[in-house]
Parts: structure tokens; sequence; C-alpha cells
């Protein structure tokens, strides 16, 4: 199970994993002359890895920064100094700090990639969904036209979305087929900047070479900023209203 953590919850993470290796260093000092310095350099970092996969990822680098420093001043000699004289102790303070941070870039990739492919499944997820609508022969075609503007929002992020069945007239941004949107000739830089939010974006519903209508997307009070493949996964669903469009037609 994901957290989804707060901005505050977030900054709350991080400070404790400043804090938590200080505490730990601190707990240690009556230990030191007993204790191998490489043993709490060791526990140092499980305390890192720990941090990181909280998801936070500047908690892992401020777990590893302050679980060096506060190593060396709590545990190594000279006492309550930054300081380190021995060279062994040089050692594991460097290792400390690169396995801390390399572990947290592992942690946070494989979050990452893991999160790309929980996505991509939701993706699929509402193609697959809304094909089975389709496949299923519904006469109520304005059910699958309705379900598809909700997927189309909530994908997209945006304010509003409704099907037009009228595309004489073009609006002055569309989203076609590649998953660019266009605006008087230019490819926009949506993952950047964004869609328009001063007017309608049309998505032309096509099936078998025909265009069936048109879906027009609103952004006009949030900066809505889906990625390359939201907006081909956005076609690819405007599609399956074409199909069922199609298949309405020739029951006619």
């Amino acid at each position: 199970m994901r957290l989804h953590l707060s901005e505050r919850s977030r900054t709350a993470v991080v400070v404790g994993a400043g804090a938590l290796p200080a505490l730990i260093c601190a707990a240690m000092v009556p230990f030191r002359a007993r204790i191998e310095n490489t043993s709490t350099a060791f526990l140092l970092i499980l305390v890192v890895v720990a941090a990181a996969a909280t998801g936070v990822r500047w908690a892992g680098v401020v777990a590893a920064v302050s679980g060096t420093a506060c190593w060396a001043f709590f545990l190594t000699q000279p006492y309550q100094q930054i300081t380190i004289t021995s060279g062994a102790d040089v050692e594991t303070a460097a290792l400390l700090t690169l396995v801390g941070i390399a572990a947290t870039q592992i942690l946070w990739s494989r979050r990452k990639r893991q999160t790309c492919a929980d996505r991509q499944q939701l993706y699929l997820n509402g193609i697959l969904r809304t094909a089975g609508i389709v496949a299923a022969g519904s006469s109520h075609t304005e059910g699958v036209i309705e379900h598809v503007a909700d997927q189309l929002v909530e994908l997209l992020g945006i304010d509003d979305c409704y099907f037009d069945s009228d595309t004489r007239n073009e609006a002055p941004a569309a989203l076609v087929r590649d998953g660019t949107v266009i605006r008087r000739g230019r490819d926009l830089a949506v993952e950047r900047y964004g869609l328009p939010t001063d007017c309608e974006i049309e998505l032309r519903v096509h099936h078998n070479g025909i265009t069936w209508g048109r879906f027009l997307i609103v952004a006009s009070t949030r900066v809505a900023l889906p990625s390359l493949a939201q907006r081909r996964v956005a076609v690819a669903l405007a599609d399956q209203v074409g199909a069922a469009l199609a298949t309405q037609n020739r029951s006619w």
C-alpha cells in the first residue's frame, strides 16, 4: 500500500529523518568505547534506508548527511567535534555517506518505476473498461459518451469535457492523433506549460476514417499538465466512442 503524504507530512518525515540519527548517536555515547565504529555506521545505514523507503526522496539524503555528521560528532575521536583523525574512520564516514545516498537513489528509482507501472495499468484498465462497454453492444451511446467524458476529466486533470456532434467549426486548439496539442499550427509544450486555459481544446472522435464528433476539453481554472502517455490514452478513449457511434449507426 502506497502512502500519499501531504506537504506538511513530507516535511515532518524529512525533519524526523534528520533527527533520528542524532538521537541514536547520542544514545550510543555511553557505549562508544565498547562498540566498533563500523557497527554503529552500519546501524545508521539501516536508518537511512528506512528513511528512503518512506518515498520522500530528501528524507534519505537528509538521513545520510545527518547520520554521517552525528556519527563523527558523537562516536569518533576527537569527540564533540565534526573532525575525524583516524584514516579508518574517514573511510567509514565516506562509506556511510555514499552508501546511504546510493541506497536512497536506488529505492527512489524503484519506487518511481513502480508508480509509472501502476499508472500505465490504470490507463489500460480505463481503455479496457470502455471497450467492454462498447463490445457489450449497448444501445445507449449517451452512456458511453458520458463515461468517456468523465474519464477524460480525471485522466487529463481538467475542469470539464463534453461531446459535440458538430465538427464544422474547428476549436482554437486540438489534441491530435499522436497525443500532441496543436494551436494555430504550432505544437504546444503541454508538459511544461500545461493545456491552454483561454480556449476549448477539441479531441475529434474517429472510427474507420470517419469523424463522428468531438470532445471539447475545458481547462480554464487550473494548469493541467497531462503527460504524452495520458494524452494518447485520451485519444484511444475517444476512438472507443467512435466505435460505439459507428455501431449504433449501422444498427439504424
